[in-house]
């Protein structure tokens, strides 16, 4: 003899698969928001100049042309870790130095490349820059971008 579902018994299945189903996304949800907030940022080291350095970067629109921890445009290089790719990681006076002296050398002038506008920023500002790249390349990015360059 076969048992066949009454609309009853396809309602409960319905409702009791959807609210298990919700439960496990917003437990999920709270896990995932939870584990930003305590393990991947370094909330603790932000200065009024990474702020400033932030606020730089998003003024100037460098997220036009650069990526930086794999969000924005591919057609520059990931901003990210270049105080780590130039060995200047954690030295704010040398990142300083390397960033001013490179934003300075814009545009090089190579013929059928495109250049990065010269934004002609104080001291500073640069300095600030410097500091938000140094602290973003500090987060714990969990290995991403995912490559060597990156």
């Amino acid at each position: 003899m076969r048992e066949v579902m009454t609309k009853s018994m396809t309602r409960n299945i319905f409702y009791g698969g959807s609210l298990f189903f919700l439960i496990i996304f917003l437990g999920l949800s709270v896990h995932s928001h939870l584990y930003i907030l305590n393990t991947s940022t370094d909330a603790d080291k932000l200065t009024d100049s990474v702020v400033a350095g932030k606020r730089i970067w998003e003024d100037h629109a460098c997220v036009n042309c650069h990526t930086i921890l794999g969000e924005g445009a591919y057609f520059a290089p990931e901003v990210a870790n270049v105080m780590e790719r130039w060995g200047v990681q954690n030295d704010h006076e040398a990142a300083f130095e390397t960033l001013k002296g490179w934003m300075e050398a814009q545009p090089t002038g190579v013929e059928g490349r495109r250049q990065m506008p010269r934004f002609d920023l104080t001291d500073e500002q640069i300095r600030n820059l410097a500091d938000f790249l140094i602290w973003t390349g500090n987060i714990n990015s969990q290995g991403w971008p995912p490559n060597e360059a990156g």
